[in-house]
């Protein structure tokens, strides 16, 4: 029947115009990623699928986009996401490719005195585009804590801290693991978060956050540090956001950079 009906997408255009992107946006799908431990790790994506049109030709098939992600049954690994950008070339006829991906991602983590276990969430995107090379950026978000250097040094009792944000993009040259970047970001933080903490736990994090005091320049500082010594990396982005306590306004710093 379908063979049957008018393809208006197929008609010709006239403006002479190239579109840049065109498809699908905000696909919410049961998706399955690589886990370190636990080798896979069901979760839910938000995804957005792309990929150029040429001048002549009126609209794209928005359905192939869904057809091509229903043939990998949401299976999302950095081996397979050249075959899907391959694929919705092929189906949708086009030159470039886009596929983004965000997901949220648990890992089961041990507080620090207690040694009591919970889940820990946090966000991860794959962004990747196809025409004749291929590109891959892995980047995770990584909720940490910062303690203020300055509040600790002028002020007679404590310091202020607050909430922050890690968020670490890779171009890679041979698979980093997304608990590797959370790693590299709790590592240089004042101190990581918990989702479950017992007094003997809270006790720990103030008094260990107190004793390592940040800004969040000396956080992008010591990220950047890490990912540079990291031979499997070879392009990343820094950015730290902290949601100050005792300010109407965010901290904010950033750092990127191409490795030799």
């Amino acid at each position: 029947m379908e063979n049957n009906l008018p393809d208006v997408q197929n008609q010709k255009d006239t403006r002479n115009i190239f579109i840049d992107k065109v498809g699908i946006s905000d696909l919410v799908y049961p998706i399955i990623v690589l886990d370190k431990e636990n080798n896979y790790q069901n979760t839910i994506g938000k995804i957005n699928m792309y990929v150029d049109l040429p001048e002549d030709f009126r609209g794209t098939h928005m359905s192939r986009f869904v057809e091509v992600l229903n043939d990998h049954r949401g299976k999302m690994t950095v081996q397979n996401m050249e075959k899907i950008l391959d694929d919705m070339r092929n189906h949708l006829k086009a030159k470039t490719a886009h596929f983004e991906v965000e997901f949220d991602y648990f890992v089961l983590r041990k507080a620090p005195v207690s040694k009591i276990e919970s889940y820990t969430p946090y966000k991860a995107k794959f962004l990747c585009k196809k025409n004749d090379d291929f590109d891959f950026i892995l980047e995770v978000d990584v909720p940490v804590q910062t303690l203020c250097p300055c509040s600790k040094e002028i002020s007679d009792y404590g310091a202020h801290n607050q909430r922050a944000r890690a968020n670490i993009s890779i171009r890679m040259n041979r698979i980093v693991w997304i608990e590797d970047l959370i790693n590299i970001a709790e590592s240089s933080a004042s101190t990581p978060l918990f989702t479950l903490l017992k007094r003997e736990d809270e006790k720990y994090i103030t008094e260990n956050s107190y004793n390592n005091p940040k800004f969040v320049e000396d956080v992008v500082r010591d990220i950047s540090m890490k990912l540079e010594k990291d031979e499997r990396i070879r392009w990343y982005s820094v950015k730290v956001t902290s949601y100050e306590s005792i300010h109407t306004h965010n901290a904010y710093a950033c750092h990127e950079r191409w490795k030799r």
